[in-house]
């Protein structure tokens, strides 16, 4: 009632976009901190973690970062 009693009055609440989608960004980081939670908190993955070296993956991870920047510079 009180969105339409604004909207004939002519007014809007710019804040309130502004806290909704603030609510919104919070609300998905929130949701993905608790995903990655409960996968890392699963045994099978945990072992495979404790496998992975970070040199190895930082490695192979470079070429497709490079090639990303040139694409971006394009």
């Amino acid at each position: 009632m009180a969105a339409l009693a604004l909207h004939r009055a002519g007014t809007s609440e710019p804040d309130a976009n502004e806290t909704r989608d603030t609510l919104f960004l919070l609300g998905g980081l929130s949701l993905i901190l608790f995903g990655a939670g409960l996968v890392v908190t699963n045994p099978a993955v945990r072992k495979l973690m404790g496998n992975v070296r970070v040199d190895s993956l930082l490695q192979t991870a470079i070429p497709d970062l490079e090639r990303y920047m040139k694409l971006r510079s394009m």
